[in-house]
């Protein structure tokens, strides 16, 4: 669907499902794969793990898929690639991500995590950079995520639709993760809107409610992804000590820089992670 035309899911009366539904007929048509196995949305710094998780089937433009968008943040790269791992599971890596703070809606955030469950993906693994809260966390560490809380005021779920959250981020995955690299920490993850990095005194209400790790995606599609029945994994990349824990200006140019420098570790890992599911 081309960027110029209205999105199906700014229409109120429309069915999210029904387009996510769309979507996924489109990927397959267009990638060939009738199903896949696991979702991966890449988010900052993690974008060279897509070369290390197996072979590349193909590779679209995600904007050629009904309801994506156009990426607005540098370090997504606008595709939607098809990949087989070595132990031939299918494997759908969103590098479109939809943020909260665009001003498009829950609905156009979340449509990746439903377009890859209506793919067939049971199991969904969420990336992000990040400001972390945690002294002993250095720019460049991953961390597990292992619960969160959504500070947007917003949420993908519409109606009457109650949702357990409870072991939201799946233990026997973080478990697994660890199995693959045991010196990996883990904490609770703080949506905010953004696009405004939090202020010192924000850091220190996420601290005190009992967060770790403060940015600007995940919750909501972490929430979505439970909604459609998958198991989640979540991995932060500390980009930047959070703001007052940090005592220079944080900017965007420093989160990329760090998610640069960290690269490889991270994508290794993340690949050897998904090569074990």
């Amino acid at each position: 669907m081309s960027e110029t035309l209205s999105n199906p899911l700014d229409d109120p009366a429309a069915d999210p499902f029904e387009i996510a539904a769309e979507a996924a007929d489109d990927i397959t048509r267009l990638t060939g794969m009738p199903r896949h196995d696991i979702a991966l949305t890449l988010g900052s710094g993690w974008g060279q793990a897509a070369e290390l998780i197996g072979e590349t089937v193909a590779t679209i433009p995600a904007t050629e898929v009904t309801g994506f968008s156009k990426p607005a943040l540098e370090g997504h790269v606008g595709t939607l690639r098809s990949v087989v791992t070595p132990r031939g599971k299918h494997v759908l890596i969103i590098g479109a991500r939809t943020h909260f703070y665009e001003g498009h809606g829950p609905r156009r955030v979340v449509h990746s995590v439903r377009t890859a469950a209506a793919t067939g993906a049971r199991t969904m693994v969420l990336t992000n950079g990040a400001g972390g809260i945690k002294h002993t966390w250095k720019p460049g560490t991953p961390v597990l995520i292992s619960d969160h809380i959504n500070l947007t005021g917003s949420t993908p779920l519409e109606g009457a639709t109650f949702v357990d959250l409870t072991d939201l981020y799946s233990v026997r995955l973080r478990d697994l993760a660890r199995m693959i690299d045991p010196s990996l920490d883990e904490g609770v993850y703080c949506q905010f809107t953004g696009p405004q990095y939090e202020t010192p005194a924000e850091v220190q209400m996420a601290k005190a409610i009992g967060g770790h790790i403060v940015g600007m995606s995940t919750a909501l599609e972490a929430i979505a992804a439970r909604q459609a029945g998958m198991e989640i994994l979540g991995f932060s990349l500390i980009t930047n000590m959070a703001a007052g824990i940090q005592t220079t200006p944080l900017s965007h140019q420093e989160v990329m820089e760090a998610g640069q420098a960290a690269g490889p570790v991270i994508s290794s890992l993340l690949a050897r992670v998904i090569g074990a599911m």
